[in-house]
């Protein structure tokens, strides 16, 4: 998918963690959450900008969600201390966007005949659901639209429960 696409998908997978982050009472988070899954929505691309690593190759598989995740994990130790003053741990929070973020890339790109090798290195085989292909700009404009709409679904309905 191109990026409108993976905005898309990112926001879609991110409306039901942010309703549930806003209806715990932790709303800053759900906005910190939101907003790293947006940034971080293109971060398995970068391979396309990285010598030696194929596009769709290892940026593109669970391994790499982990990492990320890994990653994620150690923001969120630094960001406890801050939103937090050290009396919490936001270790889990961190982890759960930066894998989150990436596995939405995964997702968006698993809608395309090309794939991705989500068990690499273990097999190199794609996994596909064969439903578009990624230069599709109604495809992708309709996963923004649809990401766009249920992140504002999540938004409503956490205001009126909440």
């Amino acid at each position: 998918m191109y990026r409108r696409g993976h905005l898309g998908v990112s926001l879609l997978v991110f409306a039901p963690a942010g309703a549930a982050l806003v209806l715990a009472g932790r709303p800053t988070l759900a906005l910190v959450a939101g907003g790293v899954m947006l940034w971080l929505s293109m971060l398995p691309d970068a391979d396309h900008r990285i010598p030696g690593l194929t596009h769709r190759g290892s940026t593109h598989t669970l391994a790499f969600a982990a990492l990320v995740g890994a990653v994620g994990a150690g923001a969120g130790a630094g960001l406890a201390v801050v939103v937090d003053g050290g009396r919490g741990t936001l270790v889990p929070f961190g982890f759960a966007v930066g894998a989150l973020a990436v596995l939405a890339h995964l997702l968006a790109d698993a809608l395309t005949p090309a794939g991705v090798p989500l068990l690499w290195p273990l097999s190199g085989r794609s996994f596909s659901l064969y439903l578009t292909r990624a230069d599709n700009t109604i495809a992708n404009y309709l996963l923004l639209a649809l990401g766009v709409c249920a992140t504002a679904a999540a938004a409503l309905l956490t205001v009126r429960m909440g």
